[in-house]
């Protein structure tokens, strides 16, 4: 009885839209990673558009998927959050389906017909947009569908679901394309999505907004780009950030050739795994050891755990190493992630906090967008060739030139006084 009680009382203040919401999210995040895992192989070697080619294009892929919610945020305005859902997952589905398609004996003729790279460019660009959707409407759900005391709560089961679905993604995939084959691991995630656009629209219930005064018109979306492209030193700082995801996506991007041709290990998608399961062991304890960092103490520390962990592979090509030095960036993740926001928050204009706010997520963004091409030219520079190891020096450099422009930010351009994490964080 007591644990019941218990449970009842640690689920007040959570509707059934949050938890309904966050299974949507948890699916959705397993399809992300199903397919994310293996599309730079998939197009680079089925697809036959090249190691410098595939890399590139999932980067352009992953980089609109990362840009778009900031526009896409007021379809959520005007269309409310079921319906905009039910929009992302009704793109989704077939979306993922195009792309797997390219890959079977019966869809080649109409690839051939259409053109390799134009019916890819297309189906990844409609898929982003699909993808952009989803974002406004997981967060803006958890925002409006839970108590203000337990808001924190939320999204924290929020991150934490994302996670288990970046660690699920990709074992899923392996099993897959073990047994079926590569293509079949994204028409995966376009069955999933399908089953996601039922579920929406059997169980999903439009969560009670509480305030309209956030709803923003796409000429305000505008006008609010411009104020913060305007800002100079928050830019200076999204671009220094964004250098940790250049190194993150290279797991998705560069990791999967380097594991089959320098290690000769098939399963690459066992080291994808990894990252997202860090995570999600590692976050709390690494916050109560930061917890009283200042914020730019901690992404800039984060930057630097992370740029040390690639140099571990090249010192010891194997693969107990390549998981030992993904678990030790996924500790530089969790000390960097979460105080980045909160950094964030203390460059904003109090008036503005929420504009600020929405485009936090462009280092992930630009992150991206770098790091296709760079892991393109990686593979075939490095892993394709007699030094594959030079290239974990290069991602190492690349986040140890963006700590030493942090550090130089934080003593030149940035506040003098920063806030203190409280101990309660």
């Amino acid at each position: 009885m007591s644990i019941a009680i218990r449970a009842s009382k640690w689920s007040e203040g959570f509707s059934r839209s949050f938890w309904i919401a966050n299974t949507l999210e948890l699916f959705e995040r397993v399809a992300m990673y199903c397919s994310m895992s293996v599309l730079a192989v998939f197009l680079s070697e089925n697809i036959g558009l090249g190691p410098a080619a595939g890399p590139s294009l999932v980067g352009l892929f992953t980089g609109l998927l990362y840009t778009l919610p900031i526009v896409a945020g007021t379809a959520v305005d005007r269309y409310g959050f079921r319906r905009t859902l039910a929009a992302c997952f009704a793109i989704f589905a077939p979306c993922y389906f195009l792309i797997g398609f390219a890959g079977m004996n019966a869809g080649r003729p109409i690839v051939a017909t259409v053109g390799k790279l134009p019916y890819v460019i297309s189906a990844l660009i409609l898929t982003a947009i699909g993808g952009s959707l989803i974002k406004p409407c997981i967060v803006g759900t958890v925002a409006n569908s839970t108590s203000a005391s337990k808001r924190g709560l939320g999204y924290s089961i929020y991150y934490t679901l994302v996670n288990v679905g970046g660690a699920v993604g990709p074992l899923l995939a392996m099993q897959i394309r073990g047994r079926l084959g590569i293509q079949y691991a994204i028409i995966a995630s376009a069955v999933i999505s399908a089953g996601n656009l039922v579920a929406t629209l059997l169980f999903f219930k439009e969560p009670q907004v509480r305030s309209a005064d956030n709803a923003r018109k796409p000429g305000k979306v505008f006008t609010d780009m411009l104020t913060v492209f305007a800002n100079l030193r928050f830019l200076l700082f999204l671009f220094l950030a964004s250098g940790f995801y250049i190194m993150f996506w290279q797991i998705y991007y560069s990791v999967p050739f380097y594991a089959r041709q320098v290690l000769h290990f098939e399963r690459f998608e066992l080291l994808q795994s990894v990252e997202s399961a860090g995570i999600i062991l590692l976050t709390i304890p690494v916050n109560v050891v930061i917890k009283r960092m200042k914020p730019i103490t901690a992404v800039t520390t984060g930057m630097i755990i992370a740029s040390g962990a690639w140099l571990l592979i090249p010192a010891f090509p194997a693969v107990p190493v390549v998981i030992a030095a993904t678990v030790l960036f996924s500790i530089g993740e969790a000390t960097l992630s979460p105080r980045l926001y909160e950094y964030v928050s203390t460059l904003a204009p109090q008036a503005q906090l929420g504009t600020y706010m929405g485009f936090a997520f462009l280092p992930v963004a630009i992150g991206s967008f770098t790091a296709g091409p760079l892991a393109g030219w990686l593979v075939t520079h490095f892993v394709m060739r007699s030094n594959p190891n030079a290239m974990w020096f290069i991602l190492s450099g690349v986040g140890g030139v963006c700590t030493v422009g942090m550090l130089i930010y934080n003593r030149l351009v940035s506040p003098a006084t920063l806030p203190v994490a409280s101990a309660t964080k």
